[in-house]
C-alpha cells in the first residue's frame, strides 16, 4: 500500500492548556477543518464525551475520528477511519510544546492510499500537505481570536459574459506566488494608469496549472478592459476570457484561505455537482480592493466554467 506520512507545525499565541481543551473536543473542530468548512451540509455527529465523531457528506465522503490516547496539554492520539468515498485508515497526533509565550503545535498523520492510486502518492501528500497549513492556520486563528476570517458562498451557476483583458503570464513556486502576483498586479496598474483611456474592470487570475507536488504553478494575472490597445508593451499580453456559464464560489476572508473556496469546487467537482467546461482554465475575481478594505471583509470569487 502507498504510505503517507506528513507532518506540518506552527506556533499559537496561548498557552498549552487552551490549545489543548479545544483539540481535545471534537465540538470545536468545525469551525477551523480544512474540509468540513468546503460543505456545510455535512452530517457532524460528535460523541457526548466529544471523544469521537463521525461525517456524512457529498464532498467530505464519510468517516469517523475517535481519540485513543492523551497527554494532558501536551499530547494527542487519533485513529482516523475514512469509509468513502474509499476505505482507508490513519493515525494522526498532535503534539503540543512550549515555545516562549505560546506553544508550537505539531500535526501529523500516518496513513496510506489503495494500492490502485498508488500514482496519485506525491500528489496527494502534497494537497494533504496544504489542507493542514490551512488547517493550522484557521486553528491558530480560532484560538487566538476566536473565529476564523474565512466564509464560503456557494452562488451557484450564473452566465458569464466574456472579456478582454491585459495580463501577465507568470510560472512560479506554488511558496513564491503571492510575491510573484504582487509585482505582476503592481506592472498591470502601472500600465493601466499610464493608458488612462483604457476602461478597466475587474482584476483577476486564470490558472493555467497547478501542480503541488512539483510545487509550481502557472497563471495569468489579468485586468478586464473595455476596448483593447493595437499593441502592448513586452511582457504583457493581450487575450479574453469566452462567454460561458460559470459555477461560482465566494469567499470572505483573507487570501491565504482561498485555498478552501478552490478545495470545495475540486470537491464538487469530485462528487459531480457540476460538469468542468474543458479549454476554460477557472479563474478568481477579486471584487474588493485589498488596499481599501479590511483583509477579513475581502470579497473574492472563485469561478469554474461549466457545461
Amino acid at each position: 500500500m502507498p504510505k503517507m506520512n506528513i507532518e506540518r507545525s506552527t506556533v499559537i499565541d496561548a498557552p498549552a492548556e487552551t490549545v489543548y481543551a479545544i483539540l481535545n473536543d471534537f465540538n470545536q473542530w468545525r469551525p477551523w477543518s480544512p474540509w468540513l468548512i468546503t460543505e456545510p451540509e455535512a452530517k457532524v455527529t460528535v460523541a457526548e464525551d466529544a471523544k469521537s465523531y463521525e461525517w456524512v457528506g457529498k464532498r467530505t465522503g464519510t468517516g469517523n475520528m475517535s481519540i485513543t490516547d492523551e497527554s494532558e496539554n501536551s499530547a494527542i492520539d487519533i485513529d482516523l477511519n475514512f469509509l468513502k468515498p474509499w476505505k482507508s485508515k490513519a493515525k494522526v497526533r498532535f503534539r503540543l510544546e512550549p515555545k516562549g509565550e505560546g506553544t508550537q503545535v505539531a500535526w501529523a498523520m500516518d496513513s496510506s492510499l489503495p494500492f490502485f492510486m498508488f500514482w496519485m502518492t506525491k500528489m496527494m501528500t502534497a494537497l494533504i500537505e496544504m489542507d493542514y497549513d490551512r488547517g493550522l492556520s484557521m486553528l491558530k486563528e480560532y484560538v487566538e481570536k476566536g473565529s476564523v476570517s474565512s466564509k464560503l458562498d456557494f452562488k451557484g451557476e450564473s452566465d458569464f459574459p466574456g472579456c478582454d483583458y491585459i495580463g501577465i503570464k507568470s510560472s512560479c513556486s506554488i511558496d513564491r506566488m503571492g510575491e510573484q502576483m504582487m509585482s505582476d498586479f503592481g506592472k498591470l496598474k502601472d500600465y493601466l494608469d499610464e493608458n488612462a483611456d483604457l476602461q478597466r474592470g475587474m482584476a483577476f487570475s486564470v490558472y493555467h496549472k497547478w501542480d503541488p507536488a512539483k510545487n509550481k504553478v502557472e497563471y495569468t494575472g489579468g485586468w478586464a478592459v473595455e476596448n483593447l490597445p493595437d499593441s502592448v508593451p513586452d511582457g504583457l499580453i493581450k487575450a479574453s476570457i469566452p462567454a460561458t456559464k460559470i459555477y461560482t464560489v465566494s469567499h470572505v476572508g483573507s487570501y491565504p484561505y482561498l485555498g478552501n473556496a478552490w478545495s470545495a469546487l475540486y470537491a464538487m467537482h469530485r462528487a459531480k455537482e457540476f460538469k468542468p467546461r474543458k479549454r476554460i482554465h477557472p479563474f478568481e475575481v477579486y471584487v474588493s480592493d485589498p488596499q481599501q478594505v479590511d483583509e477579513k471583509d475581502l470579497i473574492t470569487e472563485i469561478n469554474f466554467a461549466v457545461v
